[in-house]
Protein backbone atom coordinates (compact mmCIF):
# COMPACT_ATOMS: atom_id res chain seq x y z
CA UNK A 1 0.00 0.00 0.00
CA UNK A 2 1.02 3.50 -0.68
CA UNK A 3 2.19 5.40 2.46
CA UNK A 4 -0.17 8.70 1.68
CA UNK A 5 1.44 11.11 4.06
CA UNK A 6 5.34 10.47 2.97
CA UNK A 7 3.98 11.68 -0.70
CA UNK A 8 1.80 15.00 0.81
CA UNK A 9 -1.43 13.70 0.68
CA UNK A 10 -4.16 14.32 3.05
CA UNK A 11 -5.31 11.61 5.14
CA UNK A 12 -8.97 12.70 5.23
CA UNK A 13 -10.18 13.07 2.30
CA UNK A 14 -11.39 10.42 -0.51
CA UNK A 15 -7.76 9.80 -2.65
CA UNK A 16 -9.12 11.04 -5.84
CA UNK A 17 -10.02 14.84 -3.78
CA UNK A 18 -6.50 14.66 -1.67
CA UNK A 19 -4.47 13.97 -5.47
CA UNK A 20 -6.08 16.92 -6.68
CA UNK A 21 -5.68 18.94 -3.58
CA UNK A 22 -2.19 17.93 -3.84
CA UNK A 23 -1.97 18.59 -7.69
CA UNK A 24 -2.83 22.41 -7.37
CA UNK A 25 -0.34 23.22 -4.88
CA UNK A 26 2.68 22.57 -7.14
CA UNK A 27 1.05 25.60 -8.95
CA UNK A 28 2.31 24.16 -12.45
CA UNK A 29 1.25 27.67 -14.66
CA UNK A 30 1.62 27.63 -18.02
CA UNK A 31 2.60 31.69 -19.23
CA UNK A 32 2.73 31.08 -22.83
CA UNK A 33 5.79 31.82 -25.53
CA UNK A 34 7.68 28.83 -24.06
CA UNK A 35 7.22 30.36 -20.67
CA UNK A 36 5.87 27.61 -17.49
CA UNK A 37 6.55 27.10 -13.82
CA UNK A 38 5.87 23.97 -12.02
CA UNK A 39 5.97 21.32 -14.79
CA UNK A 40 8.47 19.28 -13.47
CA UNK A 41 7.89 18.80 -9.84
CA UNK A 42 4.16 17.77 -10.99
CA UNK A 43 5.70 15.57 -13.35
CA UNK A 44 8.25 14.37 -11.02
CA UNK A 45 5.69 13.84 -8.20
CA UNK A 46 3.04 11.81 -10.52
CA UNK A 47 5.68 9.50 -11.26
CA UNK A 48 7.04 9.00 -7.59
CA UNK A 49 3.52 8.10 -6.70
CA UNK A 50 3.19 5.43 -9.66
CA UNK A 51 6.21 4.14 -8.47
CA UNK A 52 5.34 3.75 -4.96
CA UNK A 53 2.23 1.56 -6.24
CA UNK A 54 4.58 -0.63 -8.13
CA UNK A 55 4.58 0.80 -11.74
CA UNK A 56 7.16 2.21 -14.08
CA UNK A 57 6.48 5.41 -15.80
CA UNK A 58 8.34 7.26 -18.55
CA UNK A 59 9.32 10.85 -17.80
CA UNK A 60 10.04 12.39 -21.14
CA UNK A 61 11.15 16.41 -22.13
CA UNK A 62 12.53 18.11 -24.74
CA UNK A 63 16.29 18.03 -24.71
CA UNK A 64 16.07 22.22 -24.84
CA UNK A 65 13.18 22.09 -22.32
CA UNK A 66 13.73 20.05 -19.73
CA UNK A 67 11.54 21.56 -17.38
CA UNK A 68 9.18 20.82 -19.51
CA UNK A 69 7.99 17.44 -17.96
CA UNK A 70 5.74 14.69 -19.27
CA UNK A 71 5.02 11.11 -17.50
CA UNK A 72 3.50 8.46 -19.60
CA UNK A 73 2.74 4.86 -18.67
CA UNK A 74 0.73 1.71 -19.83
CA UNK A 75 -0.70 -0.62 -17.84
CA UNK A 76 -1.19 -3.74 -19.26
CA UNK A 77 -4.40 -5.99 -19.33
CA UNK A 78 -5.82 -8.98 -19.61
CA UNK A 79 -6.15 -9.29 -23.16
CA UNK A 80 -3.33 -7.58 -24.89
CA UNK A 81 -4.41 -8.34 -28.26
CA UNK A 82 -7.70 -6.02 -27.82
CA UNK A 83 -6.83 -2.42 -28.69
CA UNK A 84 -5.82 -0.43 -26.02
CA UNK A 85 -6.94 2.86 -24.49
CA UNK A 86 -5.23 6.65 -23.94
CA UNK A 87 -6.67 8.78 -21.18
CA UNK A 88 -4.66 12.09 -21.20
CA UNK A 89 -5.02 14.27 -18.83
CA UNK A 90 -2.44 17.97 -18.63
CA UNK A 91 -0.52 19.15 -15.74
CA UNK A 92 -0.44 22.91 -16.32
CA UNK A 93 -2.89 25.65 -15.34
CA UNK A 94 -3.31 28.68 -16.73
CA UNK A 95 -2.27 32.15 -15.02
CA UNK A 96 -4.61 33.83 -12.32
CA UNK A 97 -5.00 37.30 -10.98
CA UNK A 98 -4.45 36.49 -6.97
CA UNK A 99 -6.32 39.52 -6.32
CA UNK A 100 -9.68 38.60 -8.10
CA UNK A 101 -9.61 35.22 -5.58
CA UNK A 102 -11.62 34.85 -2.22
CA UNK A 103 -8.94 32.00 -1.21
CA UNK A 104 -5.40 31.25 -2.11
CA UNK A 105 -5.91 30.21 -5.52
CA UNK A 106 -3.00 27.34 -5.17
CA UNK A 107 -3.92 26.22 -1.67
CA UNK A 108 -6.48 23.50 -2.84
CA UNK A 109 -8.31 24.68 -0.16
CA UNK A 110 -12.08 22.55 0.76
CA UNK A 111 -14.37 25.40 0.78
CA UNK A 112 -18.52 24.54 1.17
CA UNK A 113 -18.21 21.30 -0.48
CA UNK A 114 -15.93 22.30 -3.22
CA UNK A 115 -12.36 21.86 -4.19
CA UNK A 116 -11.76 25.59 -4.96
CA UNK A 117 -8.24 26.86 -6.39
CA UNK A 118 -7.19 27.04 -10.45
CA UNK A 119 -6.98 23.89 -11.65
CA UNK A 120 -9.46 21.88 -10.40
CA UNK A 121 -11.90 22.02 -13.14
CA UNK A 122 -9.27 22.82 -15.40
CA UNK A 123 -8.17 19.54 -15.41
CA UNK A 124 -6.24 18.49 -12.58
CA UNK A 125 -9.50 16.63 -11.52
CA UNK A 126 -8.61 14.31 -14.15
CA UNK A 127 -5.39 14.11 -13.73
CA UNK A 128 -6.13 13.42 -9.79
CA UNK A 129 -8.44 10.97 -11.19
CA UNK A 130 -6.30 9.06 -13.34
CA UNK A 131 -3.53 8.97 -10.60
CA UNK A 132 -5.90 7.79 -8.01
CA UNK A 133 -7.17 4.92 -10.42
CA UNK A 134 -3.83 3.53 -11.34
CA UNK A 135 -2.95 3.48 -7.23
CA UNK A 136 -6.35 2.28 -6.21
CA UNK A 137 -5.93 -0.90 -9.56
CA UNK A 138 -2.54 -1.66 -7.82
CA UNK A 139 -4.14 -1.69 -3.96
CA UNK A 140 -6.85 -3.95 -4.94
CA UNK A 141 -4.73 -6.07 -7.34
CA UNK A 142 -7.47 -5.08 -10.22
CA UNK A 143 -6.04 -5.54 -14.07
CA UNK A 144 -7.99 -3.83 -16.77
CA UNK A 145 -9.31 -5.39 -19.55
CA UNK A 146 -7.57 -3.81 -22.41
CA UNK A 147 -4.00 -1.99 -21.96
CA UNK A 148 -4.09 1.19 -20.51
CA UNK A 149 -1.99 3.64 -21.80
CA UNK A 150 -1.56 7.04 -19.37
CA UNK A 151 -0.22 10.76 -20.34
CA UNK A 152 -0.16 13.52 -17.98
CA UNK A 153 1.32 16.06 -20.30
CA UNK A 154 2.91 19.45 -20.35
CA UNK A 155 2.14 22.62 -22.40
CA UNK A 156 -1.51 21.97 -23.02
CA UNK A 157 -2.32 25.70 -22.30
CA UNK A 158 -0.28 26.93 -24.47
CA UNK A 159 -0.73 24.51 -27.78
CA UNK A 160 1.45 21.62 -27.04
CA UNK A 161 5.05 21.99 -28.15
CA UNK A 162 6.50 20.73 -25.31
CA UNK A 163 3.55 18.01 -24.30
CA UNK A 164 1.26 16.32 -26.28
CA UNK A 165 2.34 17.31 -30.27
CA UNK A 166 6.21 16.51 -28.97
CA UNK A 167 5.36 12.89 -27.86
CA UNK A 168 3.31 12.27 -31.03
CA UNK A 169 6.41 13.51 -33.20
CA UNK A 170 8.89 12.13 -31.08
CA UNK A 171 7.59 8.97 -29.13
CA UNK A 172 4.53 7.65 -31.02
CA UNK A 173 5.61 4.39 -30.12
CA UNK A 174 4.49 4.52 -26.30
CA UNK A 175 0.84 5.22 -27.61
CA UNK A 176 1.15 1.98 -30.00
CA UNK A 177 -2.06 -0.37 -30.38
CA UNK A 178 -4.03 3.20 -29.07
CA UNK A 179 -7.50 2.92 -30.84
CA UNK A 180 -8.74 5.96 -28.72
CA UNK A 181 -8.04 9.03 -26.49
CA UNK A 182 -9.96 9.89 -24.13
CA UNK A 183 -8.96 13.76 -22.73
CA UNK A 184 -11.34 16.85 -21.68
CA UNK A 185 -13.98 17.47 -21.24
CA UNK A 186 -17.29 16.12 -21.50
CA UNK A 187 -20.08 13.61 -19.11
CA UNK A 188 -20.55 16.16 -16.76
CA UNK A 189 -24.00 16.05 -14.82
CA UNK A 190 -26.01 19.05 -16.53
CA UNK A 191 -29.44 19.48 -15.19
CA UNK A 192 -31.69 21.34 -17.93
CA UNK A 193 -35.21 22.04 -17.27
CA UNK A 194 -37.30 21.02 -20.23
CA UNK A 195 -40.51 22.93 -21.45
CA UNK A 196 -42.85 20.53 -20.02
CA UNK A 197 -41.50 20.98 -16.55
CA UNK A 198 -39.08 17.60 -16.36
CA UNK A 199 -35.44 17.72 -15.15
CA UNK A 200 -33.44 16.44 -18.11
CA UNK A 201 -30.13 14.89 -16.63
CA UNK A 202 -27.45 15.88 -19.39
CA UNK A 203 -24.79 14.12 -20.00
CA UNK A 204 -22.76 15.69 -23.11
CA UNK A 205 -19.63 13.67 -24.39
CA UNK A 206 -17.45 15.59 -26.71
CA UNK A 207 -16.52 13.64 -30.11
CA UNK A 208 -15.67 16.67 -31.70
CA UNK A 209 -13.49 19.64 -32.12
CA UNK A 210 -13.08 22.86 -33.92
CA UNK A 211 -10.58 23.76 -35.66
CA UNK A 212 -8.71 26.78 -35.12
CA UNK A 213 -6.74 29.67 -37.46
CA UNK A 214 -4.71 31.23 -34.85
CA UNK A 215 -4.44 34.28 -37.89
CA UNK A 216 -1.35 36.60 -38.08
CA UNK A 217 -2.36 39.45 -40.70
CA UNK A 218 0.57 41.83 -41.46
CA UNK A 219 1.10 44.39 -44.23
CA UNK A 220 3.82 46.95 -45.44
CA UNK A 221 3.80 50.21 -47.00
CA UNK A 222 5.89 53.42 -47.33
CA UNK A 223 6.21 55.65 -44.07
CA UNK A 224 5.38 58.97 -44.06
CA UNK A 225 4.75 62.36 -42.38
CA UNK A 226 1.11 62.54 -41.62
CA UNK A 227 0.17 65.88 -43.27
CA UNK A 228 0.79 63.66 -46.37
CA UNK A 229 -1.53 61.06 -46.45
CA UNK A 230 -1.49 58.59 -49.07
CA UNK A 231 -3.40 55.43 -50.46
CA UNK A 232 -0.60 53.03 -50.33
CA UNK A 233 -1.48 53.13 -46.18
CA UNK A 234 -0.44 49.80 -44.20
CA UNK A 235 -2.93 50.97 -42.12
CA UNK A 236 -6.05 51.46 -43.78
CA UNK A 237 -5.55 48.27 -45.60
CA UNK A 238 -4.92 45.89 -42.42
CA UNK A 239 -8.19 47.92 -41.39
CA UNK A 240 -9.83 47.14 -44.45
CA UNK A 241 -9.53 43.66 -44.30
CA UNK A 242 -10.68 42.96 -40.84
CA UNK A 243 -13.76 45.06 -41.56
CA UNK A 244 -14.50 42.27 -44.21
CA UNK A 245 -13.61 40.01 -41.90
CA UNK A 246 -15.90 41.44 -38.58
CA UNK A 247 -18.73 42.05 -41.20
CA UNK A 248 -19.08 38.52 -42.77
CA UNK A 249 -21.80 36.22 -42.07
CA UNK A 250 -20.52 32.88 -42.04
CA UNK A 251 -23.01 30.49 -43.23
CA UNK A 252 -25.04 27.31 -41.37
CA UNK A 253 -22.48 24.69 -41.58
CA UNK A 254 -23.66 21.49 -39.25
CA UNK A 255 -21.20 18.87 -38.96
CA UNK A 256 -22.66 15.46 -38.50
CA UNK A 257 -21.38 15.42 -33.99
CA UNK A 258 -23.39 18.72 -34.22
CA UNK A 259 -26.51 17.24 -35.89
CA UNK A 260 -26.36 14.40 -33.86
CA UNK A 261 -25.96 16.53 -31.02
CA UNK A 262 -29.35 18.63 -31.72
CA UNK A 263 -31.42 15.87 -32.72
CA UNK A 264 -30.36 14.41 -29.37
CA UNK A 265 -30.88 17.25 -27.32
CA UNK A 266 -34.35 17.99 -29.13
CA UNK A 267 -35.53 14.55 -28.29
CA UNK A 268 -34.63 14.61 -24.36
CA UNK A 269 -36.18 17.96 -24.41
CA UNK A 270 -39.48 16.98 -26.24
CA UNK A 271 -38.60 19.31 -28.92
CA UNK A 272 -38.47 19.08 -33.01
CA UNK A 273 -35.93 20.62 -34.69
CA UNK A 274 -34.90 21.44 -38.37
CA UNK A 275 -31.50 21.30 -39.02
CA UNK A 276 -31.35 23.49 -41.95
CA UNK A 277 -33.57 26.29 -40.07
CA UNK A 278 -31.17 28.64 -38.24
CA UNK A 279 -34.21 29.65 -36.04
CA UNK A 280 -35.23 25.92 -35.14
CA UNK A 281 -31.44 25.50 -34.01
CA UNK A 282 -31.69 28.34 -32.07
CA UNK A 283 -35.06 27.36 -30.62
CA UNK A 284 -32.68 24.42 -29.11
CA UNK A 285 -30.36 26.30 -28.39
CA UNK A 286 -32.06 28.79 -26.09
CA UNK A 287 -34.16 25.81 -24.66
CA UNK A 288 -30.77 24.11 -23.33
CA UNK A 289 -30.07 27.65 -21.73
CA UNK A 290 -26.43 27.12 -20.13
CA UNK A 291 -25.96 23.39 -21.00
CA UNK A 292 -25.64 24.47 -24.42
CA UNK A 293 -22.21 25.47 -23.76
CA UNK A 294 -20.37 26.32 -26.88
CA UNK A 295 -23.27 24.77 -29.30
CA UNK A 296 -24.89 28.23 -30.92
CA UNK A 297 -20.94 28.81 -31.82
CA UNK A 298 -20.34 24.98 -33.46
CA UNK A 299 -22.90 25.87 -36.25
CA UNK A 300 -20.72 27.61 -38.30
CA UNK A 301 -17.51 29.26 -38.55
CA UNK A 302 -15.87 32.61 -35.94
CA UNK A 303 -13.53 34.93 -36.14
CA UNK A 304 -12.84 37.31 -33.41
CA UNK A 305 -10.60 40.09 -33.75
CA UNK A 306 -8.30 40.34 -31.07
CA UNK A 307 -4.83 42.07 -31.34
CA UNK A 308 -4.06 45.56 -33.34
CA UNK A 309 -0.84 46.73 -33.76
CA UNK A 310 0.35 49.83 -36.06
CA UNK A 311 1.95 53.15 -35.46
CA UNK A 312 3.97 54.91 -32.40
CA UNK A 313 3.42 59.02 -33.07
CA UNK A 314 0.63 60.68 -34.21
CA UNK A 315 1.75 62.24 -37.06
CA UNK A 316 4.05 60.10 -38.43
CA UNK A 317 2.60 56.82 -41.26
CA UNK A 318 3.94 53.81 -40.17
CA UNK A 319 5.21 51.49 -42.28
CA UNK A 320 4.10 48.11 -41.14
CA UNK A 321 0.58 47.19 -39.28
CA UNK A 322 -0.51 43.59 -37.55
CA UNK A 323 -3.46 41.93 -36.26
CA UNK A 324 -4.26 38.45 -35.28
CA UNK A 325 -7.64 37.32 -35.53
CA UNK A 326 -8.80 33.70 -33.50
CA UNK A 327 -10.99 31.86 -36.50
CA UNK A 328 -12.46 28.48 -35.18
CA UNK A 329 -14.38 26.36 -37.72
CA UNK A 330 -16.30 23.55 -37.38
CA UNK A 331 -14.89 19.92 -38.04
CA UNK A 332 -14.26 19.28 -42.06
CA UNK A 333 -14.57 22.52 -42.94
CA UNK A 334 -11.00 23.55 -43.10
CA UNK A 335 -10.78 23.83 -46.61
CA UNK A 336 -14.08 26.00 -47.38
CA UNK A 337 -12.80 28.13 -44.10
CA UNK A 338 -9.18 28.54 -45.52
CA UNK A 339 -10.66 29.61 -49.09
CA UNK A 340 -12.93 32.17 -47.62
CA UNK A 341 -10.32 34.22 -45.40
CA UNK A 342 -8.33 34.34 -48.73
CA UNK A 343 -11.05 36.06 -50.23
CA UNK A 344 -11.70 38.25 -46.93
CA UNK A 345 -8.08 39.46 -46.69
CA UNK A 346 -7.34 39.95 -50.35
CA UNK A 347 -4.47 40.56 -51.91
CA UNK A 348 -3.01 43.51 -50.14
CA UNK A 349 -2.25 41.74 -46.60
CA UNK A 350 -0.26 38.66 -45.76
CA UNK A 351 -1.53 36.44 -43.54
CA UNK A 352 -0.50 32.79 -42.12
CA UNK A 353 -0.95 30.72 -38.88
CA UNK A 354 0.19 27.29 -37.52
CA UNK A 355 -1.28 24.25 -39.47
CA UNK A 356 -2.95 22.25 -37.86
CA UNK A 357 -5.59 20.75 -40.65
CA UNK A 358 -8.91 19.42 -39.71
CA UNK A 359 -10.09 18.98 -35.81
CA UNK A 360 -10.72 15.62 -34.60
CA UNK A 361 -14.13 14.33 -35.18
CA UNK A 362 -15.05 10.77 -33.77
CA UNK A 363 -18.31 7.98 -34.20
CA UNK A 364 -20.97 8.97 -31.07
CA UNK A 365 -21.98 5.27 -33.14
CA UNK A 366 -18.96 3.81 -31.87
CA UNK A 367 -18.49 0.70 -29.12
CA UNK A 368 -16.28 3.44 -27.18
CA UNK A 369 -19.02 6.13 -27.17
CA UNK A 370 -21.17 3.23 -25.78
CA UNK A 371 -19.06 1.65 -23.18
CA UNK A 372 -18.58 5.09 -21.72
CA UNK A 373 -22.57 5.54 -21.96
CA UNK A 374 -23.15 2.37 -20.15
CA UNK A 375 -20.85 3.65 -17.49
CA UNK A 376 -22.54 7.26 -16.71
CA UNK A 377 -26.74 4.94 -16.50
CA UNK A 378 -24.65 2.80 -14.31
CA UNK A 379 -24.38 5.50 -12.27
CA UNK A 380 -26.89 7.38 -12.67
CA UNK A 381 -29.76 5.26 -14.78
CA UNK A 382 -32.14 9.05 -15.83
CA UNK A 383 -28.94 9.80 -17.50
CA UNK A 384 -29.28 11.39 -21.11
CA UNK A 385 -26.31 11.15 -22.76
CA UNK A 386 -25.64 13.24 -26.05
CA UNK A 387 -22.31 14.42 -28.34
CA UNK A 388 -21.10 17.55 -28.53
CA UNK A 389 -18.72 19.68 -30.52
CA UNK A 390 -16.17 21.46 -28.09
CA UNK A 391 -15.84 25.26 -29.13
CA UNK A 392 -11.92 25.08 -28.73
CA UNK A 393 -9.75 22.66 -29.22
CA UNK A 394 -7.46 20.07 -26.55
CA UNK A 395 -4.88 17.82 -26.64
CA UNK A 396 -6.57 15.36 -28.95
CA UNK A 397 -6.51 17.12 -32.07
CA UNK A 398 -2.66 16.07 -31.48
CA UNK A 399 -3.53 12.35 -30.27
CA UNK A 400 -5.89 12.17 -33.71
CA UNK A 401 -3.15 12.00 -35.98
CA UNK A 402 -1.59 8.51 -34.57
CA UNK A 403 -5.23 7.22 -35.74
CA UNK A 404 -7.25 7.08 -32.83
CA UNK A 405 -10.71 8.24 -32.06
CA UNK A 406 -10.51 11.04 -29.59
CA UNK A 407 -13.74 11.99 -27.40
CA UNK A 408 -14.13 14.51 -24.46
CA UNK A 409 -14.76 12.24 -21.14
CA UNK A 410 -14.21 14.01 -17.91
CA UNK A 411 -17.28 12.90 -15.78
CA UNK A 412 -18.59 14.37 -12.51
CA UNK A 413 -21.79 13.28 -11.12
CA UNK A 414 -24.53 15.40 -8.95
CA UNK A 415 -23.69 16.60 -6.17
CA UNK A 416 -25.63 18.03 -3.18
CA UNK A 417 -27.23 21.58 -3.06
CA UNK A 418 -26.92 21.89 -6.44
CA UNK A 419 -23.69 22.75 -6.82
CA UNK A 420 -22.38 22.46 -10.21
CA UNK A 421 -18.72 23.29 -11.25
CA UNK A 422 -17.59 26.88 -12.23
CA UNK A 423 -16.28 27.64 -16.24
CA UNK A 424 -12.76 26.81 -17.08
CA UNK A 425 -10.01 30.03 -16.27
CA UNK A 426 -12.32 32.09 -13.82
CA UNK A 427 -11.40 33.41 -10.81
CA UNK A 428 -12.28 31.44 -7.56
CA UNK A 429 -12.61 28.05 -9.87
CA UNK A 430 -14.11 24.90 -7.89
CA UNK A 431 -15.24 21.80 -8.31
CA UNK A 432 -17.76 19.88 -5.81
CA UNK A 433 -16.47 17.20 -3.93
CA UNK A 434 -18.77 14.79 -4.85
CA UNK A 435 -19.06 15.25 -8.27
CA UNK A 436 -15.54 14.34 -8.79
CA UNK A 437 -15.91 11.31 -6.36
CA UNK A 438 -18.60 10.06 -8.08
CA UNK A 439 -17.15 10.95 -12.04
CA UNK A 440 -13.96 8.86 -10.72
CA UNK A 441 -16.27 6.25 -10.06
CA UNK A 442 -17.22 6.42 -13.89
CA UNK A 443 -14.04 6.51 -15.44
CA UNK A 444 -13.01 3.35 -13.14
CA UNK A 445 -15.79 1.31 -14.88
CA UNK A 446 -15.02 2.70 -17.97
CA UNK A 447 -11.58 1.74 -18.12
CA UNK A 448 -12.17 -1.21 -16.33
CA UNK A 449 -14.35 -2.46 -18.66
Amino acid sequence: MMDRAALGLDSGDELVIAVLRRLIRFAAVNYGDGVSDGELPTANWVAEVLRASGYEPQILARDDAPERANVVLRIPGRDRALPAVLIHGHLDVVPVEASEWSVDPFAGEIVDGYVTGRGSVDMLDTVATMLATAVEWADEGVTPTRDVVMAFVADEEAGGDYGADWLVRNHAALFAGCAVAVGEDGAQFTPVPAPDGREVRLYPIACAERGAMHSLLHVTGPAGHGSRPTRDNAVAKLVAALNRIAEYRWPLQVSPVVAAQLQASATALGLDVDLDDERSIAAVVAALGPAAGALGFTTRVSAALTVLKAGYKVNVIPGYAEARVDVRYPPGAYKTTLAAMNELIGDEVTWEFPEWGEPPESDPNSEWFAAMRAAIVAADPAAVVVPYCMGGSTDGRAFATLGMQAFGFTPLTQAPGGRLPTHIHVANERNPVDGIVGGHAIMRAFLEA
